[in-house]
């Protein structure tokens, strides 16, 4: 049975006095039997580390660079990420790949250098709606997913993936609990494929989950938890939805 996990991506909101609010109120909702973490921006995660000492609840960043140090004005490295405590870093986000034209193989180079310095890469993968309605979700997907198995090598079954259709991402679309799940389990044979690990991996959905949709894809067989973009800067909306990673 794999343990859910709950990670909030703040994007880039919040300021220090919003942030503190929303992470006392995480801290009274709390604690859950899911695993919960939330990604804050760069230059809060520090403020963010204080804020949950004591608890249960994880910390990380939203990307990092692909070097370990040097030259590379404005970018952060896991070194450094590692050195504050931070338990995970997304990497492959649709934005980064749309905004930043991140590609497949940077994402992977950003996830290996991510495991060599104990951060848990969080990789995400997804299809816009016109490849969606292409049909070709399932060719996106594990296109860009096969970048990082094989980059990783022997360590990709250390990574968690999240599933984040492009076109259900604060667009308040979702995908149905039956369409999120089989694109999960192609994803999942796909990890079997590649490593005996493959079953104990989490892999999250993202896109619009809501408190009244949680519950039903949480249900479902290969959907391991979620990796949370709106809700997660409302206290009692992230707090729900983690509950219901709890049930």
């Amino acid at each position: 049975m794999r343990k859910k996990l709950v990670v909030g991506n703040w994007k880039m909101h919040g300021n220090r006095a919003s942030n503190a609010q929303l992470l006392s109120g995480l801290k009274d909702a709390g604690p859950w039997t899911a695993d919960v973490a939330v990604c804050a921006p760069f230059v809060y995660i520090a403020d963010t580390a204080l804020a949950l000492a004591g608890t249960a609840i994880g910390y990380g960043a939203q990307d990092c660079s692909a070097q370990e140090q040097g030259a590379y004005t404005g970018e952060v490295s896991t070194l450094m990420l590692a050195d504050i405590g931070c338990r995970y870093v997304i990497v492959g986000h649709s934005e980064r790949r749309a905004y930043h034209a991140e590609s497949d193989q940077l994402v992977a180079d950003k996830a290996k250098v991510a495991l060599a310095h104990g951060v848990t890469p969080i990789v995400c993968v997804g299809e816009t709606r016109a490849e969606r309605e292409a049909g070709q979700t399932e060719a996106v997907v594990k296109r860009q997913l096969a970048a990082v198995i094989h980059t990783l090598g022997h360590c990709c079954g250390e990574m968690v993936v999240a599933y984040e259709p492009v076109w259900a991402i604060g667009t308040g679309l979702t995908a149905t609990p039956a369409e999120a799940q089989a694109v999960h389990a192609v994803l999942r044979a796909q990890l079997r494929a590649a490593t005996e690990r493959a079953d104990g991996m989490r892999i999250l959905y993202g896109g619009s989950v809501k408190p009244d949709n949680a519950t039903e894809l949480f249900g479902q067989a290969d959907i391991d938890g979620g990796l949370i973009g709106g809700a997660a800067l409302k206290a009692a909306d992230f707090a729900a939805i983690c509950r219901a990673a709890s049930a």
